[in-house]
């Protein structure tokens, strides 16, 4: 299971009302081999919370994309 199917189910559980508690016992139930741990489904629980409902991962800082190549130095 990826990231991004983790995070649906996350929010599914969120919008059905369920605890941080309940939903890493419910993933722990149908998924054990790809459970996500207990600090992630409360980082993101706390990110629905505030209102972002977007599942996709955000912008993150650090090396550019671009290729370094002789034509770039």
């Amino acid at each position: 299971m990826d990231k991004k199917e983790i995070r649906l189910l996350i929010n599914y559980c969120f919008l059905k009302g369920k605890n941080t508690v309940e939903a890493k016992t419910s993933f722990n139930a149908e998924f054990p081999d790809t459970t996500p741990g207990k600090s992630t489904i409360k980082d993101w629980y706390a990110k629905f919370r505030r209102g972002e409902m977007s599942t996709e991962g955000g912008e993150r800082s650090g090396r550019p994309k671009e290729v370094v190549i002789d034509e770039n130095i």
